[in-house]
Formats: C-alpha cells, structure tokens, sequence
C-alpha cells in the first residue's frame, strides 16, 4: 500500500491541463463500440475506471486502439453496429468503475448472448438494485447475488420500451435504461425528479440517435443507426475542483484549469464557490461534439460557507467531498444534507469524510443524509494520517486540505488517485510553492 507525505505549502499557481473527463470518455467509448464504423476520440481519460469500460468493449468483439500518453491519450473505436457486439470469453470485469458496470448492466440488456458483469471488492458491495428494477421492466433477465450486489448474470433478451420514472436522481441508472432503450422497438422515456448530468444524452444525439427532452422527460428512440464519430473529450471538471480548492485556500494562489468542460449540468459547483466568494472567471467558451468547453481560472479568497441541500446534491454529487474538506477553511463551516447517497459510493464518504476531517482537528457532526462541519474560527487543522479507504476523491480531498494544514500529512493507500487523476500528485508537486 503506496502512501504519499503532504507538507503545508505557501501557495499553488500556474496553468493546469486536467485529464480527460471521465462521464464523457465512459460514453463515447460505448457509443462509439455501437456505431458502424471507425471513431477517434482524442484526450480520453486516462483513469483506470475508463480504462475498464474500452477493456470491457474490447472482450465484446469490438477493436480499440490506444496511443499516446497519460495526459493526452487518443483512442480509435472500430464499431461494428448496433447488433455487432459479440459474446464474451468470461467475465467482463469493471474493476472498481461503478459507471462501466451501471451503463453495460443496460447495454448487454438487450443483446443475443449471455454475459456476466463483475468488479473488485468495493464495486461488489454498490448496490446494483436501482439500475435492475427498471430494466426487468423492459423485460431484462439479470440474476444479482443477494438481488442488489455483482456479480450481475445477464441473459440477453429482446427488451420492450418503457417510461420510467426515477426514484431518486441517478445519471447512471438513466444513462443505463436509454443505452437498454437502443434495443427495444419504439420510444423509452425517463423521467428525473431533477436534472442530473446529461453527457449521455448530448453522446447520443453526436453519434445520431433520436433523443428529445421535454422537461424533466428524456425520450430515445429505438433501432438507431449511430454513426461514427471524431470527439475529443474535455478536461474533468470534477478533478479540476482540487486544485480550485487549493488556490482559495492558499494566499497568493492563481490558477488557471485549461480546456475544462463547463457543460450546465456539471458545472453547479462553480455557481456554488462564486456564491462563497471565490473569484472565478471563466473565458474561451467554445462547443466542442456538443459539449461546452472554457478556461476557469481563480485566486485566493476567503470563502462564506453556507448549506448544500435539495436538488443541489445531486448536482454536487461527485464535488461534495472536496467542499467537505474545504469547510475547515471558511467563515460559517459547510452543512450537507440530503445526501445519504455519499454512503454507497467507492467508500462511506460521510463516515470517511467525518473520521478524516476529525484526525486533521476539525469539529464535525456527523448525520445520516451528510455532515455539518464547523469552520475556521473553530478549527485549525493540523497534519494527521489520513485513510481514504481506498476512495480516490477521498484522498484527493484531503491531499488538498493538508496544504494549508500544521505539519505533514500521510495519505495511505494513495496510488488510489489513479482512478480518476492519475497524475494528481506529480501535477501538485509542480505547481506547489512551498
């Protein structure tokens, strides 16, 4: 188990080119295996999680090629149309990617063979049960053990269209019952109880399927003959969060996150850390396979604090953690509710956020749906052991918050950055000033 030793800086400057956004890489790697034809996505992730999904595609028949290097790695996808996907030899295994597992529980729906989803310890323990229910509705047949946890058994089958209606927000149950809708003859509908991430919907439309949204209502239709595509993935904003966090609460900090993607439906944190007083600009907006890109930079500000409640959550879902670990440092602290969905994540984040931020001195109230966590009049972090329990946004987050913490801090179990941010450190060590 790898550990990482991070000292107290005095600030953190320069411009940074993040890896490849890991939602949108997911998505064109599986549309681009149902195209007919040859796709080249360039800047793709270099996460392991999406790693696992091209692994995955390549034991469904389809050619992928790779090249270059971890901060710019093209891929080329040799699809071979919607019904080109062949059987697998064994399991397809999506290591510790809940997306890969999620999105090809709904692809593999609806095929002529039969296949067997797995993944490594933590991913066998999410729960599984959301992405099933709907897609037996369609007429599905998948054996779960214990009826909710991989490895998933997936006898293909022909699927009908539904509409369905999400119970709890979830881009990923209903990227994976649109991927399903692709099979079934007709049009199948979700509906969200509010607006979660769209990246598959925009994928969809670029690659030349029939998708309409009314509303809080996606529609696609069946049987479409997707067309390959040349896309480049842009960088990840929910990695960029880190090292906007580290300029705010390091004085004299400005950094500058280059081509980032500033799609509406990702980008809440932005309006989220404005609202706290970080001065954030954003230039260079362009489109870029429909997905919006931009230049953010920020300098160092003292932030309010405030609540994240509601609808937000959702929207904040894979960023909550780092704004966890930022409450130390603002005025008023961060108060999470509603966001009991932290828990079934890589890890528990709200008991791992709780008992980090503990060892590092802050006072913290832990509760069921989230935290609340005092800020700095009534904390002053100092250097602590920190176990991320293998959860990636984990320790980064708390990497982040040793900065401007007393004395150093060990991240244990740190090589777990590389599933989303496998340059994470090297890119802290760079633009660290200490």
């Amino acid at each position: 188990m790898a550990k990482e030793t991070v000292r107290a800086a005095r600030s953190i400057s320069g411009v940074i080119e993040l890896p490849g956004d890991k939602s949108i890489s997911h998505r064109y790697a599986i549309l681009a295996a149902l195209a007919r034809g040859r796709s080249e996505i360039t800047h793709y992730s270099a996460a392991a999680d999406c790693q696992s999904t091209l692994d995955c595609v390549e034991k469904l028949g389809v050619t992928v090629e790779r090249s270059g290097r971890n901060g710019d790695i093209q891929v080329a996808v040799a699809g071979n149309g919607i019904d080109g996907l062949r059987a697998p030899r064994g399991s397809l295994d999506a290591e510790n990617s809940g997306t890969t597992m999620r999105l090809l529980t709904g692809l593999l729906a609806g095929q002529h063979f039969d296949s067997t989803l797995t993944g490594d310890s933590s991913l066998r323990r999410r729960p599984m049960r959301r992405v099933i229910e709907p897609l037996q509705r369609m007429g599905a047949h998948i054996k779960a053990r214990e009826s909710n946890f991989a490895p998933l058994e997936i006898k293909g089958s022909a699927l009908k269209p539904i509409r369905y209606a999400l119970p709890v927000p979830s881009a990923q149950v209903k990227s994976a019952v649109l991927l399903a809708g692709l099979f079934a003859e007709g049009e199948t509908s979700v509906e969200e109880p509010v607006c979660t991430r769209d990246h598959t919907e925009v994928a969809l439309r670029e690659f030349g399927a029939d998708v309409r949204r009314m509303g809080n209502i996606v529609t696609v239709s069946g049987r479409p003959r997707l067309q390959p595509r040349q896309a480049m993935v842009p960088g990840d904003l929910s990695s960029g969060v880190f090292l906007l966090a580290a300029a705010l609460i390091l004085p004299g900090s400005n950094v500058v996150i280059h081509n980032v993607g500033l799609n509406p439906t990702r980008s809440a944190v932005l309006d989220v850390l404005s609202g706290w007083g970080a001065p954030i600009s954003i230039v260079s907006l362009r489109g870029e396979s429909g997905e919006l890109i931009g230049d953010v930079s920020v300098r160092h500000a003292d932030l309010s604090g405030g609540t994240l409640s509601g609808e937000l959550v959702a929207q904040l879902i894979d960023e909550l953690p780092m704004l966890a670990a930022l409450a130390p440092y603002t005025d008023q602290g961060v108060e999470i509710r509603d966001a009991t969905e932290l828990r079934v994540k890589e890890s528990d984040r709200i008991a791992v956020l709780a008992d980090n931020l503990r060892r590092m001195g802050a006072q913290v109230e832990e509760r069921p749906d989230g935290l609340r966590i005092e800020g700095r009049s009534a904390n002053r972090l100092h250097g602590a052991e920190i176990d991320p329990r293998g959860d990636h946004r984990m320790a980064m987050a708390f990497a982040i918050a040793a900065l401007g913490a007393a004395g150093d801090s060990v991240i244990r179990d740190s090589e777990c950055v590389a599933i989303s941010y496998p340059d994470f450190f090297s890119v802290l060590e760079r633009t660290v000033e200490r």
